[in-house]
């Protein structure tokens, strides 16, 4: 699945499959300016910084049990949103500081580090990142990915995928080459 937000003329958190099919909004209400995003792919949550709202926010990947992480003025300026254990990382680009927030009860704000035009934050670690199971893209023997000559997209899950081509092409019959 593919999570994004978007602040146009209705503010919401939607979710679609890798191809863009399936689009789905999971959060379309009480909410403003939702910018930065964050995945728990463990536990299925996605979490967001909302900063005309002042909030951070939290909601399953089906869009229930929402709730409210951290509300206030020292959320006006965050940019950038990662989860990991117990701890939302963001960045204020206020004064460019890498704040920690305790993600179950939003205690235990602490700034950590103070980095010179960071807008963005991520975490990597060896368990965030899951095991891959053998998918619909994979390189066949002409070394095209899910047999497709441009692009392969996985589809609504691992096993199914969707050929699209670069610009300037369009798509052939067989749903596979590019023209």
């Amino acid at each position: 699945k593919l999570f994004f937000t978007d602040y146009g003329n209705a503010a919401k958190v939607e979710r679609c499959d890798m191809d863009g099919m399936n689009r789905t909004w999971i959060v379309d209400s009480k909410i403003e300016q939702p910018t930065a995003l964050a995945l728990d792919l463990i536990n299925k949550y996605v979490y967001w910084v909302d900063i005309y709202l002042d909030s951070v926010e939290v909601v399953d990947y089906q869009g229930r049990r929402r709730h409210t992480i951290l509300k206030g003025r020292q959320i006006r300026h965050l940019c950038g949103l990662a989860v990991f254990e117990n701890y939302l990382y963001t960045v204020n680009s206020d004064n460019l500081s890498i704040l920690r927030i305790n993600r179950y009860n939003g205690s235990d704000v602490q700034a950590l580090a103070r980095l010179d035009n960071a807008k963005e934050i991520r975490v990597y670690q060896k368990r965030t990142q899951t095991a891959v199971k053998s998918h619909a893209c994979e390189v066949d023997p002409y070394g095209m990915p899910g047999g497709c000559s441009h692009i392969c997209l996985l589809s609504s899950s691992y096993k199914a995928r969707t050929c699209r081509c670069r610009t300037g092409f369009i798509l052939g019959s067989d749903g596979r080459s590019c023209k």
